[in-house]
């Protein structure tokens, strides 16, 4: 049987040698940073383990297009295929063009994409983390290289990079404001992992509403796990149980598990459970009954991220931080009648 073996990346080199793998790469250029005798032993070991840079990379650095790597977490989603789509649309004016991968929400995948993004020298990165991404240490590696790099959406180490981010807190009172206003008491909230900055910023707006109309914030009526379906089917399950009656959901998956769940208990929304969800305008118009829906402009985001990410690769190095506004669109199943 073949044993297919993975070609040797410049991170392998890195790890061998115990050097960061700015100091391979700038060893591979002939840099004049890096000491002769570190240079011969990066070309020893290249030679050894077969190191080859990538062709299409080599061919990328001497000819147009210019090339952008994004990487997202599920790009099934419309919100992400919308922000890629904003990417592209921005990145195409400036002359560039875009390489996207796909984590599927896992922290491997996403160091990998960043691992070949590298060895593609793409000229900069826009990122959005997977759920339970927790170590950052590749994207510390980003900047100790220089690459530029964007966040979107869910972001980290915001005192390194840039991010262009929703007022997610903001969105997410006045969405429970409007099920206070309605005739909801016991509102609940199901958010991703608690880690998350997005998560957190939307669960402290739905917490600063309860608070400012003094209504006691109960824990069993707040789960905050994961994204995925079949979790936060269970989790409407067990709200409804605690006798929620409203829900304000994280994303699109989330809210349409809750959708799901609440009409396969046979009841109905919004008389016996109001629902509002952070989701996009296609599928919010098309479910029975409508859906009130908090609203990303992700396309915007998309162009802004690009716009943020195309000023570092022309040398401004400022840390910026960009909000795009999201919007609370009432339909039909959050106001009680």
């Amino acid at each position: 049987m073949t044993n297919h073996k993975r070609r040797t990346s410049l991170k392998d080199l890195a790890q061998e040698l115990g050097v960061s793998i700015a100091t391979v790469s700038r060893a591979l250029r002939n840099s004049p940073e890096i000491g002769m005798e570190m240079q011969e032993k990066v070309k020893a070991l290249a030679k050894k383990l077969n190191y080859r840079p990538n062709p299409f990379a080599q061919s990328l650095r001497k000819e147009a297009p210019r090339v952008i790597g994004v990487v997202v977490p599920n790009l099934v989603t419309h919100y992400y295929a919308a922000v890629l789509d904003g990417i592209e649309d921005e990145a195409r004016k400036a002359g560039y063009s875009v390489i996207s991968a796909n984590t599927h929400e896992d922290s491997e995948a996403e160091v990998r994409a960043i691992d070949n993004f590298i060895s593609l020298h793409v000229e900069g990165i826009i990122a959005c983390l997977s759920q339970n991404t927790t170590d950052y240490s590749h994207f510390e590696e980003i900047a100790q290289m220089g690459i530029p790099l964007v966040f979107f959406g869910r972001t980290c180490l915001q005192d390194r990079f840039s991010s262009v981010m929703a007022n997610g807190d903001v969105a997410a009172q006045e969405a429970t404001q409007h099920l206070i206003d309605t005739g909801s008491r016991r509102i609940a909230f199901i958010g991703g992992p608690n880690h998350l900055d997005m998560v957190r910023r939307r669960k402290h707006g739905y917490l600063e509403a309860l608070r400012e109309n003094k209504i006691p914030i109960d824990r069993n009526l707040v789960i905050c796990e994961k994204i995925d379906y079949d979790w936060a089917y269970e989790a409407t399950k067990k709200l409804l149980d605690n006798h929620a009656d409203a829900i304000l959901a994280f994303n699109d998956i989330i809210t349409f598990a809750a959708f799901s769940a609440i009409k396969d208990k046979g009841l109905r929304i919004p008389d016996d459970v109001a629902l509002i969800g952070f989701t996009d305008d296609v599928h919010a118009s098309y479910v029975t009954p409508r859906m009130s829906a908090i609203e990303d402009q992700s396309h915007e985001m998309g162009i802004e991220s690009c716009k943020l990410l195309l000023k570092n690769i022309n040398g401004d190095t400022k840390i910026y931080k960009k909000i795009v506004p999201q919007k609370l669109v009432i339909r039909d199943t959050s106001a009680k009648r």
